[in-house]
């Protein structure tokens, strides 16, 4: 019989299934790209169709009464708004990346991001933060910062990927509202935006790829899909898994891309390749301090429990 405290197997490997959906997602924006796609039709799709997904899983799950709750209350409107429109600009900023050559920029801004959330959290909701996390925060901005000479810039793809799904990671969690009802609400936000977007393209000649054939609508659809398939996998396996665990599993989605940004030809300079170590270093120690806390936390329960 296995321990209470060992991860849940099934569990495990829905979390590498979320991972690896959202490290091969850079492969399904190059696809239709090369199938005619543009950065805003992907967008697009992505904004219409995932409201059509979302809105099936909340009717499965039976969450329809809480969906309507939320859109009745103003307020958690209003923070759903924001977490919408800072998604987007993610959403927006990765399809752009991931079909200009730039998933490798992609990549570091998904490596930084839990490092942020160490430093928001510290910051934001007076969460301690020890050693392990100031070592790893101190070892990505060296990475940022010889990415910075490397590229000739700072690498402002990464940064507006770390920034704004931190952000909409503090929203959402003061939000209440669970996470397939509040992806459901974001875009119901972004569906008028993403119907307005494709009527402006077609109407200037840059559209219409995913209307044109049937393999065109296959790849629009596909997009929603995808936006909202790795949600669904994270938000079981979290419920399910230690987060030093997953602290572990998510550093399975950038090492993709990463691998698909290389794959995919883009250049990867000896800087570059330094950069990256030192990125390496700091999630490696963030996920190792992780592990160490949970052992912590898991070895004072065991002491606290009567023989």
């Amino acid at each position: 019989m296995s321990s209470p405290d060992a991860p849940n197997g099934r569990a495990v490997l829905t979390a590498v299934a979320c991972y690896s959906l959202w490290g091969l997602m850079p492969l399904l924006f190059m696809a239709m790209a090369h199938a005619g796609f543009g950065a805003p039709e992907i967008l697009a799709h992505r904004a219409v169709w995932s409201v059509f997904v979302a809105g099936a899983l909340v009717l499965v799950l039976g969450q329809w009464s809480a969906a309507r709750k939320v859109l009745g209350d103003v307020r958690t409107l209003g923070w759903l708004t924001l977490s919408a429109a800072l998604i987007a600009i993610n959403w927006g900023v990765y399809v752009w990346a991931t079909t200009h050559h730039a998933t490798l920029e992609a990549s570091l801004g998904y490596y930084i991001n839990p490092l942020m959330n160490i430093a928001v959290g510290a910051a934001l909701f007076r969460e301690r933060m020890d050693r392990w996390g100031v070592a790893a925060i101190a070892l990505a901005a060296v990475g940022v910062a010889v990415q910075t000479v490397a590229l000739g810039h700072l690498p402002v793809l990464s940064i507006i990927l770390a920034l704004s799904f931190c952000a909409y990671g503090v929203i959402r969690k003061r939000v209440a509202a669970d996470a397939a009802t509040g992806l459901f609400v974001e875009c119901l936000v972004l569906l008028p935006f993403g119907v307005a977007l494709l009527v402006w393209l077609e109407t200037h000649g840059q559209g219409g790829v995913g209307f044109a054939s049937m393999s065109g609508l296959v790849w629009a659809l596909s997009s929603g899909l995808a936006t909202v398939l790795p949600l669904v996998l994270f938000s079981s396996a979290a419920r399910r898994l230690p987060l030093s665990t997953i602290g572990f599993i998510q550093f399975l989605a950038p090492t993709l891309q990463f691998a698909v940004g290389v794959w995919s030809g883009e250049a990867f300079t000896l800087l570059r390749g330094v950069s990256f170590a030192f990125i390496w270093a700091g999630a490696g120690v963030f996920a190792l301090g992780a592990w160490r806390r949970s052992r912590v936390i898991r070895e004072a329960i065991r002491e606290s429990e009567p023989a």
